[in-house]
């Protein structure tokens, strides 16, 4: 049984304060996101690496990976995921292998000519899927390989810019 149902079925039990819910709730994610993760496939390139580094990130925050590498003419979103089952986040991931000094971060690459690409490509995947009523986000994961292989650093820029450019949707 996992950590996660032990303490869903500790609270139905004991009907604990919500706030203790909570807690156990951020000790159950902290460890999880404890947990090292795996190493660069050898024929696997950074981007591709840190993209699987993100999606493993993700789920272990309790999101829900939808889509991987999701790509139009328009552009292309690294993960397609949903929060609390109510927020389509698309989410930007770029890694850097080598980070150097006074470089700026890699989050910094996600420019405005960037955010118009990933703005029309969410817009037309939640036009197609049905979505235009759903709450949604954009996100930032950035991701710095450092020297030990399975221990990066990584930031989650939750709702990292707003929606770029005007852009009529039609039926």
């Amino acid at each position: 049984m996992s950590l996660l149902k032990q303490i869903e079925s500790v609270v139905a039990l004991k009907r604990m304060p919500s706030q203790v819910v909570e807690q156990l709730r951020q000790r159950w994610i902290r460890m999880r996101l404890d947990r090292p993760y795996p190493i660069s496939k050898p024929a696997e390139s950074v981007g591709s690496y840190g993209e699987r580094i993100a999606a493993i990130y993700l789920q272990r925050q309790g999101y829900f990976i939808l889509e991987r590498s999701y790509r139009l003419k328009s552009g292309e979103i690294d993960i397609i995921a949903v929060w609390q089952r109510r927020v389509i986040v698309f989410v930007e991931v770029k890694t850097w292998a080598n980070p150097s000094e006074n470089a700026g971060g890699p989050s910094d690459a996600v420019d405005e000519k960037k955010q118009e690409k990933i703005t029309k490509t969410a817009l037309t995947y939640m036009k197609r899927h049905r979505l235009l009523e759903t709450a949604g986000r954009a996100d930032v994961i950035e991701i710095l390989l450092g020297s030990t292989p399975n221990r990066p650093l990584i930031r989650h820029f939750e709702n990292a810019f707003e929606a770029v450019g005007t852009f009529q949707m039609f039926s």
